[in-house]
């Protein structure tokens, strides 16, 4: 699949055309070069991930889906909301996530290296060329790492054209937006631990509203 990108404000920002809050959103997010120079570690099955987590939470677009891999890879965890419209502010979207971590896995502050990983899977419209929104996203998921306690993971978008691991190129065609998924409206779907390769898990934990 093809990697492009779309306009930034970061130029913008740099020149002064911005009011302060727009500025400091604009610093809130990560290009594409920051974060492939972060070290974020590589999925050894992606394809494998974006079906599980799509089939468990049929994401809608505007749906994010955060979940937590054991070091085998094996979902530990994940979460599914809707954040409320709004310009693309990292810091919300850290809160965001921050929270759900919070209530679906223990965090792990106190060990001194993280073990389990978070990845974030966010179905949207448009194509497969990063936003701004995209780097708001990458923003907030690394942040809610380093504050639970988590390693970093990969970042995933789904659109009409399929999916894709920003900053890697790789990427596929099914799961997409293209056929309408089970929508789930205002409301937040968390899951028991699954494993994705045995296919077998546990059942669903009660619905929650949304983190605002």
């Amino acid at each position: 699949m093809t990697f492009g990108f779309a306009p930034s404000a970061a130029s913008a920002a740099a020149s002064g055309l911005l009011s302060t809050g727009s500025a400091n959103r604009c610093t809130r997010m990560l290009e594409p070069a920051e974060w492939a120079a972060a070290g974020i570690p590589l999925l050894r099955s992606p394809r494998e991930v974006v079906d599980g987590l799509h089939e468990r939470h049929r994401p809608a677009p505007g749906t994010a889906v955060v979940a937590v891999l054991d070091h085998e890879e094996r979902l530990a965890a994940s979460a599914s909301f809707t954040p409320r419209a709004a310009p693309a502010d990292g810091w919300e979207l850290r809160n965001a996530l921050l929270a759900h971590l919070r209530r679906v896995v223990p965090h792990d502050l106190r060990r001194r290296a993280p073990v389990r990983t978070a990845v974030l899977l966010y179905c949207r419209d448009g194509d497969e060329r990063w936003t701004e929104e995209d780097g708001a996203w990458m923003w907030g998921l690394r942040d809610a790492c380093t504050l639970h306690g988590l390693r970093c993971g990969a970042y995933i978008t789904l659109t009409r054209v399929g999916w894709q691991v920003l900053g890697e190129g790789r990427g596929g065609r099914r799961p997409s937006t293209a056929v309408a998924p089970h929508t789930m409206t205002g409301a937040g779907r968390m899951q028991a631990p699954l494993s994705l390769r045995s296919g077998t898990g546990g059942l669903d934990m009660p619905r929650r509203t949304a983190a605002r």
